[in-house]
């Protein structure tokens, strides 16, 4: 399994082989997390992506490069090919595969646009659950486990 390092573009699995499926692995106890996987799905091309909790039974056997420990700090693509994309490395490929958005993935291209993505996903996804419960608590919803 290879780990993507460099910035991304319109995704080889969908220029070259049409639509073949990749793996999205996330953190299904995150409900921000959960709400975009949601969305993905009722917005990503036909059958784009497998999505998979990181804290399914399945994932070591199936991805055995992808650490628990990892994918709760975030998001991973797996293409069809085996390679890893990370965070926001993967962020291209994600909106490559979307109906409606395929061609802002090459805004990923543009000078400084990957630096910007890996500064704002980090911040982001270190503060994810404090960012859920301040919502639902905006939202009225007293429910929410941190």
């Amino acid at each position: 399994m290879r780990i993507y390092e460099k910035g991304g573009a319109m995704p080889q699995a969908i220029k070259q082989k049409g639509n073949e499926q990749a793996t999205l692995i996330f953190d299904g106890s995150c409900p921000i997390c959960t709400g975009t996987v949601k969305w993905i799905r009722e917005n990503e091309l036909e059958d784009a992506f497998e999505m998979l909790p990181c804290q399914s039974d399945d994932m070591p056997s199936r991805f055995p490069g992808v650490e628990r420990a990892a994918c709760m700090n975030a998001m991973h693509v797996v293409l069809p090919d085996g390679t890893v994309l990370v965070g926001e490395k993967a962020l291209p490929e994600v909106v490559a595969r979307l109906r409606r958005y395929w061609f802002a993935a090459s805004l990923f291209k543009l000078p400084g646009a990957m630096a910007f993505s890996r500064v704002a996903y980090r911040w982001f996804a270190d503060r994810r659950y404090r960012i859920a419960h301040m919502l639902a608590h905006l939202a009225g919803k007293t429910d929410l486990k941190t």
